[in-house]
């Protein structure tokens, strides 16, 4: 199966398993589970704004970094910028932050409420160099979509 059709799936599988549901941060455990084990990747998880502070939510993986500021390694860049960035060599990002000195490449994608701002990030990082391109921002960020439809839109409304 190709890369497009392979996350079509998981598109699907990611909106089956959470929708209706109302336990925000089980929906995103459930979800990074099902990414992680689907994808293989090394790291697979959420942060959500509390402030001017990325903290730590539900991942798979190795133990990560508890909080991030905004504007501050991949995950706050993306946050502060509102926009996916994809890092084929960690090593070369200004301001990458190694909380695991095995992760090579990531991607970031931001989690928006309905008005656009970001309320969280989705962070996946792999052991392998130049992993992620445009096919993977590109449903990653439908999947995101999804996730912040159906997972945070109660969680973080007023």
């Amino acid at each position: 199966m190709d890369k497009n059709e392979t996350y079509r799936l998981l598109a699907k599988q990611v909106e089956s398993l959470i929708e209706g549901e109302h336990n925000p941060m089980g929906q995103l455990a459930n979800a990074a589970a099902l990414l992680h084990e689907t994808m293989g990747w090394w790291w697979t998880g959420f942060y959500l704004v509390n402030g001017d502070t990325l903290q730590l939510g539900p991942f798979q993986g190795p133990v990560a970094c508890y909080n991030i500021k905004r504007g501050r390694g991949v995950c706050g860049t993306a946050w502060h910028e509102n926009r996916t960035i994809v890092v084929p060599d960690v090593e070369q990002f200004p301001g990458h932050i190694a909380c695991s000195s095995l992760s090579r490449s990531e991607i970031v994608v931001p989690l928006r409420d309905s008005q656009g701002d970001v309320i969280g990030v989705l962070d996946i990082d792999s052991k392998e160099l130049a992993t992620f391109d445009d096919i993977d921002a590109r449903w990653l960020e439908e999947i995101a979509g999804i996730i912040s439809r159906h997972a945070l839109s109660s969680h973080f409304s007023d």
